[in-house]
């Protein structure tokens, strides 16, 4: 019967109007930074970060290792190979996932849909503020955003996993907000 199509389009495409309705409602998805955010060791206000002067601002593509990550085709296979860009980025001490890294994300999910025995590790990474135990948490977090994504695009739970690397593993080193950009990324690991 040829409903069944055009149910699951309409799921996917009510599920990400929900997801946008969501996502508009100002504020932080994580909570805010003047300490509070509920749960045992996740404050970060006593880490030294708030009130640092650290802003949360947008990073454009050349001051993220170059990936050009603005350019609206970035990541996109129509081939069926594993899609080029696997690294997308994060604003500081949020799990929000950016709009310019949408397309990427679709593509990766349209790989994982049309290749059903693929599997995925998403990993989560965070820069070095805050203390161990929230950035272990971040990352999850980050890398648990994208693995809604994925399902929301009708990915198989099944082909994703998600680990969390803190600071644990940074990209690049260094004690700046261009470093530290780079580190705040969640990484796709076929």
């Amino acid at each position: 019967m040829q409903l069944k199509p055009y149910a699951r389009n309409l799921a996917v495409a009510l599920s990400l109007a929900l997801l946008a309705g969501c996502s508009s409602g100002g504020g932080t998805q994580d909570g805010s930074m003047d300490g509070t955010r509920g749960g045992a060791g996740s404050g970060v206000a006593g880490s030294g970060v708030a009130g640092s002067g650290v802003s949360g601002s947008g990073v454009s593509g050349s001051q993220v290792g170059g990936t050009g990550f603005g350019s609206g085709t970035a990541g996109q296979q129509t081939d069926g190979r594993i899609p080029q860009q696997r690294t997308i980025y994060f604003e500081f001490d949020s799990d929000r996932i950016r709009s310019e890294f949408e397309p990427v994300l679709a593509s990766h999910a349209r790989y994982l849909r049309e290749n059903g025995n693929a599997r995925v590790v998403l990993q989560g990474h965070t820069d070095e503020r805050g203390t161990r135990e929230y950035n272990m948490a971040l990352g999850e977090r980050r890398a648990r955003s994208v693995e809604r994504f994925l399902s929301v695009q009708g990915v198989s739970p099944s082909q994703v996993e998600v680990v969390s690397y803190g600071e644990e593993r940074p990209a690049v080193r260094g004690q700046n907000e261009e470093t530290f950009a780079q580190n705040r990324r969640v990484v796709f690991a076929y």
